[in-house]
């Protein structure tokens, strides 16, 4: 079986749902990328068909996007995939990822299909936020959010994953990851996210000259490498500036998470006030909600480097 971490509660009444025959053909789970919903997804159609090697299946279909949405099309070509009978016996399980990205009229052409799917035919739709999807899909669908996982089942995950890990690094990936394993993963191994500590530590170098250049020259850099990294962007800043107010607060390296970086974090202290810090918070957290409501990501970090500049 499929070795996942957490979220217990959830993944024990599917199972029940299916031993009992009483599973609903369809289902949203919600949740943080990164936080395990494939997964859980994956677990879920193994005990639908009753498998219990983890590997790739015939009547387990996953359809991710490849573009900015999914539209009419794809999801016509879903529905297509749905219609057909189940290659090895009579069960067969569609996950569809990313279900923000699925357009209006896309979510009102599959009504009717997840309504009333062929015979055997489950429908999974993952998630980060339920917000965009339509009430009328919704009814249709049993929902499951995927919370963070606890400091105990994250350190769990840490030394499964990664076993030669310090105590250091252990505390600084609980306090970035937040719960999401998936942070931990890009933390260790993806070196994109080793280039965007980079970049996110040189802005807030450079935020303090008042330069508009400063702007012009981050929003065409972040535009260009980083178009879709603009959560984990936040993420960092976020958890760097962190480190800066806690070592304004008690002059002691040792409470710095981002050890690699302590003499910039210290000069960082220097050079912002609490005032310039939590303005930097404050920009962080609207911009946050900005890309929740889907203003258009570009704008949005446009007006965030702005204002964090002006702050």
């Amino acid at each position: 079986m499929i070795n996942i971490i957490g979220h217990q509660g959830i993944r024990e009444t599917l199972n029940k749902s299916v031993i009992k025959d009483t599973l609903s053909h369809g289902h949203l789970i919600v949740g943080e990328d990164g936080v395990g919903k494939s997964l859980v997804a994956k677990e879920l159609a193994m005990n639908i068909l009753n498998k219990t090697i983890d590997k790739d299946y015939a009547d387990i279909i996953d359809f991710r996007c490849t573009g900015k949405s999914i539209g009419v099309d794809d999801i016509r070509n879903i529905i297509e995939e749905i219609n057909k009978k189940p290659f090895e016996e009579d069960k067969k399980v569609i996950i569809l990822h990313n279900g923000d990205d699925i357009t209006v009229q896309g979510q009102n052409a599959f009504l009717k299909t997840i309504e009333e799917p062929p015979k055997g035919v489950y429908i999974i739709i993952l998630c980060e936020s339920d917000k965009g999807i339509l009430d009328t899909i919704k009814s249709r669908c049993q929902i499951h959010k995927l919370n963070s996982l606890t400091d105990e089942e994250m350190k769990t995950y840490i030394k499964n994953k990664f076993s030669s890990i310090d105590d250091a690094t252990m505390r600084t990936l609980l306090a970035f990851s937040e719960g999401i394993p998936g942070r931990v993963d890009n933390y260790m191994t993806n070196k994109s996210f080793k280039d965007i500590r980079e970049l996110t530590l040189r802005i807030l170098m450079d935020i303090n000259s008042r330069d508009t250049n400063v702007v012009v020259n981050y929003s065409k850099e972040i535009n260009e490498k980083y178009k879709n990294f603009f959560k984990d962007i936040l993420n960092v800043i976020l958890f760097y500036v962190r480190d800066i107010i806690v070592y304004k607060e008690l002059g002691d390296e040792k409470y710095i998470l981002n050890q690699d970086i302590t003499e910039s974090i210290k000069k960082l202290s220097l050079n912002m006030s609490f005032n310039k810090l939590n303005a930097i918070v404050r920009v962080i957290n609207e911009t946050r909600n900005n890309l929740d409501r889907n203003v258009n990501a570009v704008m949005t970090f446009d007006v965030m480097l702005m204002n964090m500049l002006e702050g």
